[in-house]
């Protein structure tokens, strides 16, 4: 948003105005003056630091988050724990929402932001993986990555109502070269971000107070020698009596789990790297680094930028292609949850990453035809079956990605560990995952700016190397119990 950019110095507007394809337009007083579109921002000292800081610092609190995770949920439990997250959000919004201008303070509140983020990402998946039940668990475990999705659909089509009203011409722009004559840093209403980033309440007392509604993990309270509210809790997920016999069962698997853990001692951060959890360590960091590194947060972040580059008009590219690429994202999740416990954890893994190098490799190939799709004058070309073409190889990339490695990783880290270090171990995928996300969200406005179509090269290496990985490396834990695994992933079996 225009009035966002200027606040926070990413850019300088001095009233010139551009077409819909960014293209400058004619004084005032020119005939074709109707061709005034949009304002024309000027870039700011160090626009690609700045921005590139205030998005990754939202993954670096994020890291932060999946480093304390650990105490958290084992002190204070699965549930309380996402519940103290939710809190941690709401004033992380606040932060941001009455910022000052200066982008070094909404840093600080995207990390606060950040942080519940990271936290609840490794508590939420192991949450939802200790109360399902076993025959549903993968399942139910994607619709952490379902939800994930929808949320993103609701905060494009928000964003997408309020830049409308607010940058998609704007009133006045025909006199603002004059009016804004050496006051080229004078602010414009700044409601229309503040509104944006003030939605977000919404979700986040929403958690806070749903998830009180919510009973406990059975697993932690055995943990903590609850053993009645557990029962209590099993009876209440299974619809039966605390007496039947399939909740005294489930609650003795969990008990003797218990016991064996305790029997063993309490667990530390270098059990991680013992040779029976070692090689499951491994595969759930590698995952998650290569799950980032397929470049789905470099398009979903700055996907916008990417259509313009394509030579979409900037209404086409800020609105209408986001909200259905997104929309693509949202309903490829559901293949995912389907295919996860009949096809596999692996299986979409090899799958997903095949898809992807070759979508990647698609929209760099024909991103490198949209460039050569210029008018004599510079103007881009309005129709061009090069740049519809990539743009069908994006939204095909997005869902190669929504069923496959969206989320499989999630799923993987939070059913692979024992229980002994099952939150040490869902942290340690967090943790790459948000560091991951951190270095290429840093780095984005700079390959968007540099490379160009070359990042699209880039990301279709990482997929293919994606694919080597979980070919020859990943174990598949479908359908595993607990012995099974631990022989699977030491080499035993």
């Amino acid at each position: 948003m225009d009035a966002f950019n200027i606040f926070f110095g990413l850019n300088k507007w001095d009233g010139s105005a551009v077409n819909e394809y960014g293209k400058a337009v004619p004084d005032k007083d020119h005939p074709q003056a109707t061709e005034l579109f949009y304002r024309e921002l000027q870039p700011g000292t160090d626009k690609e630091w700045r921005s590139g800081l205030i998005n990754s610092c939202f993954l670096l609190g994020s890291v932060i988050g999946a480093l304390v995770a650990t105490y958290f949920g084992e002190k204070y439990g699965r549930r309380n724990s996402i519940i103290v997250g939710a809190c941690i959000f709401i004033v992380g919004i606040f932060l941001e929402a009455f910022s000052l201008p200066n982008y070094i303070f909404i840093s600080c509140g995207r990390i606060v932001a950040g942080i519940a983020i990271g936290l609840n990402s490794v508590i939420a998946p192991t949450y939802i993986s200790e109360v399902a039940p076993a025959k549903y668990r993968g399942t139910l475990s994607s619709c952490y990555q379902l939800m994930i999705t929808f949320g993103i659909i609701i905060a494009a089509a928000i964003n997408s109502v309020i830049w409308y009203k607010t940058n998609f011409k704007p009133a006045g722009l025909a006199n603002a070269k004059e009016t804004r004559k050496g006051h080229e840093e004078d602010q414009l209403d700044n409601w229309e971000w503040k509104i944006a980033l003030l939605m977000q309440l919404v979700p986040g007392i929403g958690l806070a107070v749903l998830m009180m509604f919510l009973p406990k993990s059975p697993r932690w309270l055995c943990s903590k020698d609850r053993d009645e509210e557990a029962a209590e809790v099993l009876a209440k997920l299974n619809a039966l009596s605390t007496s039947d016999s399939v909740v005294q069962e489930e609650l003795k698997s969990i008990q003797e789990d218990v016991a064996a853990t305790r029997a063993a001692g309490s667990s530390s951060v270098s059990e991680l790297f013992s040779s029976v959890v070692r090689r499951r360590t491994f595969i759930t960091f590698l995952m998650q680094l290569f799950q980032q590194w397929t470049g789905i947060n470099q398009i979903m972040y700055y996907q916008s930028q990417v259509y313009q580059q394509m030579g979409f008009t900037k209404f086409t590219s800020a609105c209408v292609l986001p909200i259905i690429n997104n929309f693509v994202n949202f309903v490829s999740t559901f293949p995912g949850m389907w295919g996860i416990d009949r096809l596999g954890r692996k299986t979409l893994l090899v799958i997903g990453a095949i898809m992807m190098t070759v979508f990647h490799l698609g929209v760099f190939l024909c991103s490198t035809q949209t460039q050569k799709e210029l008018d004599s004058d510079g103007k881009i070309k309005v129709s061009s079956t090069w740049k519809i073409a990539a743009v069908v190889c994006i939204f095909c990339f997005v869902f190669s990605f929504a069923w496959t490695w969206g989320p499989v990783p999630w799923v993987y880290q939070a059913e692979v560990f024992p229980l002994r270090v099952r939150v040490k171990g869902a942290a340690v995928g967090s943790l790459s995952n948000y560091l991951n996300n951190f270095i290429l969200t840093f780095l984005g406005p700079y390959l968007m700016t540099h490379w160009k179509k070359y990042t699209f090269l880039l990301f279709a290496i990482c997929c293919f190397l994606a694919w080597a990985y979980a070919q020859f490396y990943v174990i598949e834990c479908k359908g595993l119990n607990l012995e099974e695994m631990d022989a699977k992933m030491s080499g035993k079996a």
